[in-house]
């Protein structure tokens, strides 16, 4: 595996793990982790918000709005067996439908390096219930709750001189939210991969296993990736770069994740995704992750899919993190919006995804 380079030096207030980015980029992020009350902010408002940031819609996500489907199999590895009676971590190829996308609301966004990357997985075991997952390659979200997330939404509005958020009022949220600062750092300082297939991709939230005996235990769980890992080599000029290696990468091989869980310790919060677990917390391989064909969204598997987070199968139960309900709501409203409105291509068209042997005939 390639060694990660130092990090370089990063400004203070990059608490989203994407620099100083557009109000778009940062409210999707919010989006993926979830952090939106409803007594702070409706469905309807976050809709007005992410519209008002730039969310394309039209039949678009609102937010990881390029993206392209993946499909393969997971293999458990038997050792979360014993920590939960769920179908997927007793078996072996258990078929699996996914979507890489980057957090942005506008479809035809160019590829960034920068930009916060996701995997979304639905995992079908046959005759048994489905599990559904949203990651994001930063590690931990920098909010805590719905008033951090209020408070943000405040400092991320949009300059109506510049079209950018006022640098006084964000450096001003993170003067008056200290508690964060750990989060946002780890965030900002966080190693970028070349592409999707080397990436690590993080739950954000907690989630608790429960055994057939009754015993639970409270987790977090990453994608590692087993394929090599290299730096970030952003291609100037091309928009689609991104998704072209992962087109040419999935086409190469197979690619390869590991489930890796790691286990709650005693100081450890299962409530509060912006705190950062303890580096010495047991973890194990809970099974492998193989994807082995790509398609567009035009048509493709995952199109009509909503990664809603709490789509849990028995032997996997919500924690007490506030901001799944209110994510699993947003995710609905979103796929209800979008499923009554007439969608253009995407950027990542079947013919982008053909493989080589294909283009010759």
């Amino acid at each position: 595996m390639a060694q990660k380079p130092a990090p370089p030096p990063i400004p203070a207030l990059r608490w989203l793990g994407v620099g100083a980015v557009p109000a778009a980029l940062a409210l999707a992020f919010l989006w993926a982790g979830g952090c939106f009350s409803p007594g702070r902010v409706t469905q309807n408002r976050l809709m007005g918000e992410l519209h008002n940031a730039g969310s394309y819609g039209h039949g678009f996500r609102r937010a990881h709005a390029k993206g392209v489907c993946v499909s393969g199999w997971f293999d458990a590895s038997g050792d979360a067996s014993h920590l939960s009676r769920a179908a997927v971590f007793h078996g072996q190829h258990v078929p699996v439908i996914g979507r890489f996308a980057l957090a942005v609301g506008q479809p035809y966004a160019s590829d960034s390096a920068a930009t916060v990357r996701s995997m979304a997985l639905r995992f079908m075991p046959p005759n048994a219930p489905e599990w559904r997952m949203g990651m994001n390659d930063p590690p931990v979200l920098p909010l805590r709750d719905a008033h951090d997330v209020s408070d943000f939404f405040t400092a991320q509005q949009s300059d109506p001189a510049t079209g950018k958020p006022d640098p006084a009022r964000v450096k001003a949220f993170g003067a008056t939210h200290p508690w964060l600062r750990s989060a946002a750092d780890v965030n900002a300082h966080r190693f970028i991969s070349s592409g999707f297939a080397d990436d690590t991709f993080h739950s954000l939230d907690s989630f608790v296993l429960s055994a057939t005996d009754g015993t639970k235990t409270a987790v977090r769980w990453a994608m590692i990736p087993t394929q090599p890992v290299a730096p970030s080599d952003a291609k100037a000029g091309d928009r689609e770069y991104l998704f072209r290696k992962l087109i040419s990468d999935i086409h190469a091989h197979s690619l390869h994740w590991h489930l890796m869980m790691t286990v709650a310790g005693p100081h450890d919060a299962i409530n509060d995704p912006s705190q950062i677990w303890a580096q010495d917390d047991q973890t194990f391989d809970a099974g492998t992750l193989t994807l082995n064909a790509i398609e567009s969204e035009d048509g493709g598997p995952c199109t009509g899919i909503t990664f809603d987070p709490l789509v849990l199968p028995p032997g996997i139960q919500p924690s007490d993190d506030p901001i799944l309900q209110v994510r699993s709501a947003a995710y609905m409203r979103s796929f209800s919006l979008r499923s009554g409105e007439t969608r253009s291509s995407s950027a990542v068209t079947p013919t982008l995804i053909q493989a080589p042997e294909s283009k010759k005939s």
